[in-house]
């Protein structure tokens, strides 16, 4: 075993900055000999990266790293597995955690890590639960706080917080108290498989944490990345609980599409977070991504449905991804469906049902056949820029 392969390595990140610090300081503290590697990409516009060495003792070493084409993340991504490199051959590290500055998504850097040959053992988003809903419903740019990764990052805090909460299999949840029950309900309905763990203060008799057991749990990336699609990602569940909803719509009609443009304003804003997958009549071949958080909508194509390509590419398909067809599979469509979930607390489940039914072809509309949905007015040209 060559010694990269023998460090393991914990990625914690999320734009709670506060939960995020205390996660890692209780991982330090769990973990006898275990040390933190940060870049504070605070300083990138002025040049420079800052990264940071420490363990529970405090600082080990600091040093700046060089950025790549005006990039912070590139630089990240350059200087993270050589310092990883440098820790493991040293040896005598039981733990290498990798503190995320705020705005840095998990999994790319979980991807970094792993093709740098280095085996991700955990990652871990920390959370302020009573931040959730201010930072799911924030749609500023994240550049308006400071808080962009480059010049030319165009994310928002809401959409890269939902990224941050949903790509983990962990979160650390700090203890907050002006968090309330709905608060803790709309974490548990947003993101239904993580493993909540309390960051806590360790357990007195010296076992170790929760948090410490979920670094060390084991993480496969390529499952994490697949988990992601929008064809196979494993979407929330219907919920009602402390004025909280999940309003799981799914349907075997396709949208017209000017109908559906029209109301992507008012569907957008209904609920705190939506997303899943969708199609149109005139784009019949094409899967379509649905993701808004913040006010703000994302659609994107992301790429054929399966029942529209021919059967030997299927065998170039992800076993996951045939496996999520499969449970979506009608004798007319194939895979084509609409699968929308909406979390928010306060739902109008009702009018949005009506709302989304509405914006399905009619039976008349239906019965002309796809010929005719062809000829259907594109109004998602120009969003999905074709």
């Amino acid at each position: 075993m060559s010694s990269s392969t023998a460090l393991p390595v914990v990625i914690v990140g999320g734009l709670h900055a506060d939960a995020r610090r205390a996660a890692v300081a209780r991982l330090l503290a769990d973990v006898p000999g275990s040390v933190v590697l940060h870049h504070d990409l605070a300083t990138a516009a002025a040049g420079t990266v800052v990264r940071t060495v420490r363990d529970a003792t405090g600082v080990l070493s600091t040093g700046e790293a060089p950025l790549v084409n005006d990039c912070a993340c590139c630089a990240l991504r350059e200087d993270l597995v050589p310092e990883l490199e440098r820790l493991a051959d040293a040896g005598g590290t039981p733990l290498a955690v990798v503190e995320l500055w705020d705005s840095v998504e998990p999994r790319a850097m979980a991807e970094v890590v792993t093709a740098g040959g280095f085996t991700v053992t955990g990652v871990i988003t920390a959370v302020d639960p009573a931040l959730v809903l201010p930072y799911l419903g924030n749609g500023d740019d994240l550049a308006e706080g400071g808080l962009a990764a480059a010049a030319t990052d165009q994310r928002t805090v809401a959409d890269t917080f939902a990224r941050q909460l949903e790509y983990a299999p962990v979160l650390a949840v700090a203890d907050s108290p002006e968090a309330d029950d709905e608060d803790r309900e709309l974490l548990s309905q947003l993101h239904p498989t993580a493993r909540r763990v309390p960051i806590g203060h360790g357990d007195p008799a010296g076992a170790p944490s929760a948090l410490a057991q979920a670094a060390f749990a084991g993480f496969d990336v390529e499952a994490a990345a697949a988990a992601q699609h929008p064809a196979c990602a494993l979407l929330p569940a219907e919920a009602d609980a402390h004025g909280v909803a999940t309003f799981v719509w799914r349907r075997y009609r396709p949208f017209h599409p000017e109908r559906l443009y029209q109301a992507l304003e008012d569907l957008t804003c209904a609920a705190a977070r939506s997303r899943g997958r969708f199609w149109l009549a005139d784009k019949a071949d094409a899967l379509l991504h649905w993701d808004a958080a913040g006010g703000a909508l994302c659609v994107e194509s992301a790429g054929p449905w399966l029942a529209s390509l021919p059967d030997a590419a299927w065998e170039l398909v992800q076993p996951v991804r045939r496996a999520a067809a499969a449970l979506d599979w009608h004798p007319e469509h194939g895979d084509r469906c609409q699968h929308l979930v909406f979390t928010s607390p306060g739902l109008d489940r009702d009018g949005l049902e009506r709302l989304l039914e509405s914006c399905l072809l009619t039976d008349a509309e239906y019965a002309a056949g796809r010929a005719a949905w062809r000829r259907l007015p594109p109004a998602f040209d120009t969003l999905l820029e074709v």
